[in-house]
């Protein structure tokens, strides 16, 4: 009797899960596809780096502690520009990074001090920690922030052939370079979204004021990429020359597309040289074991019995 009460209340259970789902999720999923998409509002650009949120505690915290650290203006100047170029535009930007530097120090300091006896025994080498790892904490968050500026910058060259390309239709079909950079930034929000910024940049400072030359050098030290310089150098070479604007930027694509994939090529061919060091060091000993393992087991089980034999 017992095992039917169970599989009763199984069954009623299961019925009454299923009903609440029908009810809850696919009879209202079924009425919003027949409606189709929501109607939805593009996303504003932001153009700092960051969401228009209020700030957390953490950053609130960290913008405390950087704002009353002793910085020289040449060292806040350096660390703005290679913030800039990482997408970090927010004016808290410079006195949170200082403060995740001292966050960091602070934490290497307390690990060394915790773990310092675990790690070696010798005093000497006890105080070297004390002071290198807090050193190393202190100069962790300028690494991370390098491979960062490092990652953008490849972003932004691999997004550049889809931009020139968008932007040669757009001259085509006779808009000027403003309205033709305006326009790509606006179409490539979704796809190119670090490229996007940067053109939407040089379109407000151009609508506020700027020379077209002045604004696009400013691009090119925002970013520090070499292929945006290229781009930049033509822009206002044919701006002031009077050329094809057209014709210059679909051979620049066209030249970018060529170099890209002679990179890949070049990349390739060196897989063979790059891989001599693991095979020798891991595959190579690992295949050693397995086809010698055997051979040498029998001759240390036969060999070294016979030779001590021989030798009494």
């Amino acid at each position: 009797m017992a095992p039917l009460i169970s599989i009763g209340l199984f069954l009623l259970l299961m019925v009454g899960i299923s009903y609440f789902g029908y009810k809850r999720y696919a009879r209202p999923g079924r009425v919003f596809q027949q409606l189709g998409q929501p109607v939805t509002a593009p996303e504003p650009l932001v153009l700092d780096g960051t969401e228009e949120t209020e700030d957390g505690a953490l950053i609130r915290f960290l913008h405390y502690v950087g704002s009353y650290v002793p910085v020289s203006p040449v060292d806040a100047g350096v660390a703005r520009r290679d913030l800039i170029q990482a997408g970090y535009r927010s004016d808290k930007a410079v006195a949170v990074y200082y403060g995740i530097k001292v966050v960091a120090a602070a934490v290497m300091l307390i690990l060394m001090l915790v773990f310092r006896n675990s790690i070696t025994e010798n005093p000497v080498l006890r105080i070297v920690l004390l002071l290198m790892g807090p050193m190393a904490g202190y100069s962790l968050p300028a690494f991370v922030l390098q491979r960062r500026i490092t990652a953008r910058q490849e972003t932004l060259r691999l997004s550049l052939p889809d931009a020139l390309d968008l932007m040669v239709v757009s001259i085509e079909a006779g808009l000027g370079l403003d309205q033709a950079m305006q326009h790509v930034s606006h179409e490539l929000q979704l796809t190119h979204k670090e490229l996007s910024e940067e053109l939407s940049l040089v379109t407000l400072e151009m609508r506020a004021g700027k020379r077209r030359s002045e604004a696009l050098r400013n691009l090119a030290e925002r970013t520090e990429e070499p292929e945006l310089r290229k781009l930049v150098a033509i822009l206002i070479q044919n701006d002031r020359f009077g050329t094809s604007m057209a014709e210059s930027l679909r051979t620049h694509s066209d030249f970018m597309r060529v170099r890209r994939r002679q990179e890949a090529e070049e990349r390739a061919a060196k897989v063979g040289v790059k891989l001599v060091f693991p095979i020798f060091l891991f595959i190579l000993p690992s295949m050693l074991v397995v086809a010698a393992g055997p051979g040498l087991l029998q001759i240390f089980k036969h060999l070294f019995p016979m030779m001590r034999n021989f030798k009494g």
